[in-house]
């Protein structure tokens, strides 16, 4: 299968490139089943919850690799398998996504409970080193729950809590 190469970039500024490496609907969706929920399969990933189509899975999971955030490794169990790992340059991206994670909790309604967001708001250091710890570690352990309640409580919400 043909690898995906990297794309030209726009501008040598760090907010495009990031962009063009993570900017589509799904990158980060794909680095965060992998970072909190434990992924490694393609099949986890499609049964994630998001609706992602397998092409579009596919062509995701390449450009990830290319771009050095994901490494696609044979699986033990079955060597006609593959599972995904973040690299150590995927894993970086822990503050960024929870700092975008608490972001969306408060300033649009999501299914996220609220003690869990303040939870991880006011502990932000030792949720970073749990996710380091699982990824060294290989722990597939779920960081956090899928949010699933698909908006039917709103009041779970901390939207328009002011910033302290």
């Amino acid at each position: 299968m043909a690898r995906i190469s990297r794309p030209k970039r726009r501008s040598g500024c760090p907010v495009s490139i990031s962009l063009d490496l993570l900017g589509d609907r799904w990158s980060l969706l794909l680095v965060r089943d992998m970072m909190v929920r434990g992924y490694r399969t393609f099949r986890e990933f499609q049964r994630a919850g998001e609706g992602i189509a397998t092409n579009i899975l596919t062509d995701r999971l390449h450009r990830l690799e290319a771009g050095g955030i994901v490494v696609r490794e044979t699986a033990k169990e079955d060597g006609r398998s593959s599972n995904y790992r973040l690299t150590p340059k995927g894993i970086a991206l822990a503050p960024v996504l929870l700092e975008i994670l608490i972001w969306g909790a408060h300033h649009e309604e999501t299914d996220a409970p609220c003690a869990v967001i303040e939870g991880m708001e006011q502990n932000r250091a030792a949720v970073i080193a749990e996710a380091y710890r699982r990824w060294e570690q290989r722990d597939a352990t779920p960081l956090i729950p899928p949010f699933t309640s698909s908006l039917k409580s709103k009041s779970n919400s901390p939207k328009g809590k002011p910033k302290r």
